[in-house]
């Protein structure tokens, strides 16, 4: 049986990347029973984070791309923790967006939108999900944006 997730996402030209390494002492994800608890990923692109602070350089726009950089890795790590079956997904439950910002920048539903509009896209009912979005001084390597997730599989 052909794997509907994954033609789902190649129809939208999403190549999945191999899930990154940790950089320090966690896990990439824990999974206990049906749910799977997703490690914050970074919107990483040819190899290296997106960087920036919003309200400081960075616009809503960029944020939001790096925000669904973020949610592309998420889903990578999904499929590592359904043994590489992205059909065993049967719900997005939360996400949790960081965005690095600066103290007056108050648009951080409208960045972490770029990663819950990608799940909403990719997995339709599945994909919707309850989030949180939440603005921090600083992030791993000056990351724009930092998003975890957990997720109800089979």
């Amino acid at each position: 049986m052909a794997k509907q997730i994954e033609t789902r996402l190649a129809a939208m030209g999403i190549v999945l990347p191999t899930p990154p390494e940790p950089v320090a002492a966690y896990i990439p994800f824990v999974r206990v029973g049906n749910m799977v608890h997703v490690s914050g990923q970074l919107p990483i692109s040819s190899g290296a984070p997106l960087v920036g602070k919003l309200g400081d350089g960075a616009d809503v726009t960029a944020g939001a791309a790096a925000a669904r950089l973020c949610a592309i890795n998420l889903i990578a790590q999904v499929r590592a923790a359904c043994g590489g079956d992205l059909d065993k997904l049967e719900r997005v439950v939360k996400l949790t967006g960081f965005v690095n910002c600066t103290p007056d920048f108050t648009d951080h539903p409208k960045v972490v939108n770029g990663a819950s509009e990608l799940f909403s896209e990719a997995f339709g009912d599945v994909g919707r999900h309850a989030r949180s979005a939440v603005g921090v001084s600083s992030l791993p390597f000056g990351a724009l944006v930092e998003v975890e997730g957990i997720f109800a599989v089979r």
